[in-house]
């Protein structure tokens, strides 16, 4: 007898829904799922007007000048700006046509949204292509989205990064296809551009996929494609830079280590850092480890400990690929859980995605505060900045290149450049300080005991200023004689110098 359509279907049972939480999610489920955990990825920037990534300020300073030296004099006299062709440019190209239709400081915030949004569209696709589901691999990887590369605002690396797991999941979806390797001579050459080290990351994905697959000459050969980019090396076009590992090398990678999750909240850091080891542990043991990926993983922990620290102009290559290599290994995670330990990699992203858009709010509204002193700053202005970073402080300064605002709004000399020679394409003028002053990048930090007065008197970049800027928690000790406030906040203080102003 047909059912009755105007009665209810039955209740479930408790038996019914202690199976469904004790049974893997279906693969439209865990999709739905990890989509919208991507989009609210992007949370932080949403709540936050001035992005809280150490070196973001720097990183406008520098497309301001590159997108406007042309029609404005001050720049032009503060600072050159060469045009090359290098393994670091992702964000730079994108900048252009961003800020032609929104501004620079709104395209630079739909940029800095989009890469965690990407990123986790990146890992979605390759857990997909791996597995053809979404679940307790790709969803535990997603506590690396929110990276320390991202944190401090290696855009072009992480923009990288998210391109070579999209490259990568690609290449294996085009497995047999004998146009793959000629698709890829651009993509590969794409990814480089975008930075050198993403590139880096494409090429270990493919080699520890083609190693699992045949481990023989032919795995060595396979990512042939990737190649291209070697072409522009050899011709001058890569990043230039010497290798260096720093003092204490090995005191140094234990430390990385340690600050594997670094973000704000020491505990809650180390405690993830150790959850994510015992999963690993587990899942070791229980030989849940998918080699498609897992070879890839394994050479890029290893790698971390031999890579030194400044590669190609860049800092914290190891840090990056420590990184890399334990999101890497998530997604070579072969367990189909059930829907009930989903939530555990769920509630790791939410709470740590939840102290980072707090965090950036909070920073946030500081940062808005002492902005507000530029507007009582002439165009053209000299300004050095001054931030006090606290010795032994967990949470990374966001503040440590503050002063890139004042280029961007001012057109102001500021001494917090990244502007090394060969490595930038941001260089002073000639002239613009005094012979063997250092004014740039990292004369601007000054590191600190917590409540400690800092001394502003003896600040040497201030020879070439007329505005001393300082930004930190500690307060002041001795100011530069004749020094007048212009603006003050709780964590802020904008002086101007016992000199005559030379901006207009």
């Amino acid at each position: 007898m047909p059912a009755d359509p105007m009665t209810d279907p039955p209740a479930a049972t408790r038996d019914d829904r202690i199976g469904w939480w004790l049974s893997p999610a279906t693969p439209r489920q865990g999709m739905a799922l990890g989509v919208v955990l991507a989009l609210l990825s992007c949370l932080p920037v949403l709540l936050a007007t001035y992005p809280q990534m150490g070196d973001y300020p720097a990183h406008l300073a520098r497309y301001h000048v590159m997108l406007e030296q042309a029609q404005r004099p001050f720049l032009q006299q503060y600072y050159a700006f060469e045009w090359r062709w290098t393994g670091n440019l992702g964000v730079d190209l994108l900048i252009r046509p961003l800020a032609a239709l929104f501004g620079l400081e709104t395209a630079g915030r739909i940029i800095v949204g989009a890469i965690p949004v990407l990123t986790g569209l990146s890992i979605l696709a390759v857990g997909w292509t791996l597995r053809g589901r979404i679940g307790f691999a790709s969803l535990l990887a997603f506590s690396f989205i929110w990276q320390p590369s991202l944190l401090l605002g290696f855009l072009n690396y992480t923009l990288a990064f998210a391109l070579a797991l999209f490259a990568f999941a690609l290449w294996v979806r085009l497995e047999g296809k004998r146009w793959r390797g000629a698709l890829f001579l651009p993509i590969g050459l794409l990814v480089w551009l975008c930075h050198v080290s993403g590139w880096g990351v494409l090429g270990i994905l493919v080699f520890g996929y083609e190693w699992s697959r045949d481990k023989s000459w032919r795995a060595f050969v396979a990512p042939w494609p990737l190649l291209l980019p070697f072409v522009f090396l050899l011709a001058g076009g890569g990043t230039k830079g010497d290798l260096q590992y720093g003092p204490s090398p090995l005191f140094f990678k234990q430390i990385l280590w340690i600050r594997g999750m670094r973000d704000q909240v020491e505990w809650l850091d180390i405690a993830s850092m150790g959850l994510v080891g015992l999963v690993f542990f587990v899942v070791l043991v229980f030989r849940r480890i998918d080699p498609r990926i897992g070879w890839a993983s394994l050479i890029m922990v290893l790698g971390s400990l031999a890579m030194p620290r400044h590669i190609f102009g860049g800092d914290y290559a190891d840090y990056r690929l420590i990184s890399a290599g334990l999101l890497a290994g998530c997604l070579s995670i072969a367990w189909r859980a059930p829907r009930f330990v989903l939530v555990l990699p769920v509630a790791l992203f939410v709470t740590r995605l939840g102290v980072t858009s707090e965090t950036w709010w909070r920073n946030s509204q500081e940062t808005e505060a002492a902005l507000a002193g530029l507007d009582q700053v002439p165009q053209g202005a000299r300004i050095a900045s001054l931030v006090s970073v606290q010795l032994g402080t967990w949470g990374f300064n966001t503040f440590e290149h503050i002063g890139g605002y004042a280029t961007l709004r001012k057109d102001a000399l500021t001494n917090m450049h990244f502007a090394v020679p060969r490595v930038h394409m941001i260089a002073l003028q000639p002239g613009a300080v005094p012979p063997g002053l250092k004014f740039k990048d990292p004369s601007q930090r000054r590191f600190v005991h917590a409540g400690r007065p800092v001394d502003l008197a003896g600040f040497a970049p201030a020879a070439a200023a007329d505005y001393l800027w300082y930004v930190g928690p500690e307060p002041i000790g001795t100011l530069p004689p004749g020094a007048e406030t212009i603006h003050r906040t709780p964590t802020s203080l904008l002086l101007r110098l016992a000199k005559p102003p030379r901006g207009s």
